[in-house]
C-alpha cells in the first residue's frame, strides 16, 4: 500500500472514530436532557441515594486523571528517561478524563448554571468549593506541563512544572478523598483512610488507562511496545493495583475494628445482595486478583495480557466505586445510636437504587467527552511516544 493510500485511509478512520465518539456524546446529552425535562424522577436516585451511576463514572475519571499523570511525574519528577516521552500523551489523556468527568458532575446536578453561584460566592469551609480551584488549578498546570514537555526552548521548565503538576494533582485526589471523609452523617464514609487510598487508586486507574490508550495507539500505527518499557509498566501496574488492596482492606480492617461499624461492613462485604457480589467478585477478583496474575505469571506479560490486565483494573474500578458511592448511601443513617428507628418515610431501612438508562447514557457520554479529546489531542500534538530512540539514548549513557 503505497503512503498515500495509507493517509488518506488513517484520516478516514480518525473522522470515523470521532463520529462515533460525537455520537456517544449526542447520546449522553439525550440523557441529561431527559432528566432536565422530566427531573430525576426519571433517573434511579431517590432520597436515600442522591449520588447514584453518573457519579460513579465522574469519580473514576476525576481520580483517573490525577492518576495518568503519574506517567508524566515519573519522567519529568523523578528522572526515569524512557518515561519522559510519555508525559505529552499523559497529559492530553488526564485534561480529557477530568473534563469528561466534570461534564457528569455538572449536568447530573440538574440545574448546571448553579455553577455560577459556586463560582462567585466561595465558602471556606466547603470541600466543594475548594475543588473548583483545584479543578481549574489541574487544567492550567496540565496545559503548562504539556507546553514545557513538548516545546525544546520550555525543556528547562518540564521538572518544576513536573513537580507543580505532582504536588497539586496529589492535593486534588486528597480533596476527592475529603468530599466523602467529612461526610460525617454518612458512617461509611468518615474515615481518615480514604485520601491516601484515593491516591493510591489513582495511581492504579490512572496507569490503567494509560496502558490501554498507549496499546490503542501503537496497533494503530502498527508499532510494537519496546519489550523492556513494556516490562516496567506492567510491573509497575502491579505494584499498584497491590497498593490499593492493601489500603482498601486496610479501610474495612479499621472500619470492623469498631462496633458501631460492624453492621455496615457486614452490609457491604457480606448480606447486602448485590453490593458484596461487586465487591469480591467485580473488585477484588475481576479488578485486582485475575489483573495480577495476567501481570506477573511467567510467560505472560505481553500486550495482550497487560491490555487485558488494564481493562479489568477499569471494570473493577467501577465495581468499587458503585459499592463506595452507592452502597454507602443505601445503608441506613444511624441517627439515634443504640435505638431501632423506622417511619412511614423509611428510616432505617435500607435504600433501593437501579440505573435508570438516561443516567447511563450521561456517563458514556462523559467517557466519550475524554475519549475526543484524547482521540484529537493526540492527533493535533503528536503525541506517539518513540521508544526506539529511547533505547538508542540508553545505550549511549
Amino acid at each position: 500500500m503505497s503512503s498515500t493510500s495509507f493517509k488518506r485511509n488513517e484520516s478516514l478512520y480518525f473522522y470515523a472514530l470521532a463520529a462515533l465518539g460525537l455520537f456517544i456524546v449526542f447520546l449522553g446529552y439525550l440523557g441529561m436532557h431527559m432528566m432536565e425535562e422530566h427531573g430525576h424522577i426519571v433517573s434511579g436516585m431517590n432520597n436515600k441515594v442522591v449520588w447514584g451511576l453518573p457519579h460513579v463514572f465522574a469519580i473514576f475519571m476525576i481520580v483517573a486523571a490525577s492518576g495518568v499523570l503519574n506517567i508524566g511525574s515519573i519522567g519529568t519528577v523523578f528522572g526515569q528517561t524512557p518515561y519522559k516521552t510519555r508525559t505529552p500523551l499523559a497529559a492530553i489523556i488526564a485534561v480529557g478524563l477530568l473534563a469528561g468527568g466534570l461534564a457528569v458532575l455538572m449536568l447530573d446536578l440538574g440545574r448546571p448554571d448553579r455553577i455560577i453561584v459556586a463560582a462567585t460566592y466561595f465558602n471556606p469551609t466547603s470541600v466543594f468549593a475548594w475543588n473548583i480551584f483545584l479543578y481549574s488549578g489541574f487544567f492550567g498546570l496540565a496545559v503548562v506541563y504539556l507546553w514545557t514537555s513538548m516545546e525544546k526552548r520550555m525543556y528547562v521548565w518540564s521538572k518544576p512544572a513536573g513537580l507543580a503538576m505532582f504536588a497539586w494533582r496529589v492535593i486534588l485526589t486528597s480533596g476527592t478523598g475529603l468530599i466523602f471523609a467529612f461526610l460525617v452523617v454518612r458512617q461509611a464514609y468518615a474515615s481518615a483512610l480514604l485520601p491516601p487510598m484515593f491516591i493510591v487508586l489513582s495511581f492504579a486507574w490512572g496507569m490503567a488507562v494509560f496502558l490501554l490508550v498507549q496499546a490503542a495507539m501503537y496497533a494503530w500505527n502498527c508499532k510494537v511496545i519496546d519489550a523492556d518499557m513494556q516490562r516496567r509498566m506492567k510491573n509497575l501496574l502491579g505494584l499498584f493495583v497491590i497498593s490499593s488492596l492493601y489500603l482498601v482492606a486496610a479501610y474495612h480492617m479499621t472500619n470492623l475494628y469498631f462496633a458501631k461499624q460492624t453492621a455496615f461492613e457486614m452490609f457491604i462485604l457480606r448480606d447486602g445482595g448485590i453490593y458484596p457480589k461487586l465487591f469480591w467478585g467485580g473488585y477484588v477478583l475481576l479488578g485486582s486478583l485475575l489483573p495480577l496474575a495476567l501481570v506477573y505469571t511467567p510467560g505472560l506479560g505481553g500486550t495482550k495480557s497487560v491490555v487485558t490486565a488494564s481493562a479489568l483494573v477499569v471494570i473493577g474500578s467501577f465495581a468499587f466505586l458503585y459499592v463506595f458511592i452507592i452502597g454507602g448511601q443505601a445503608f441506613p443513617l444511624s441517627i439515634f445510636p443504640g435505638y431501632e428507628v423506622s417511619s412511614s418515610f423509611g428510616d432505617g431501612a435500607i435504600g433501593y437504587y437501579t440505573p435508570s438508562l438516561p443516567e447511563t447514557l450521561l456517563g458514556f457520554g462523559g467517557l466519550a467527552i475524554a475519549y475526543l479529546i484524547t482521540l484529537i489531542g493526540s492527533r493535533v500534538f503528536k503525541t506517539m511516544p518513540h521508544d526506539a530512540v529511547l533505547a538508542a539514548t540508553n545505550k549511549h549513557d
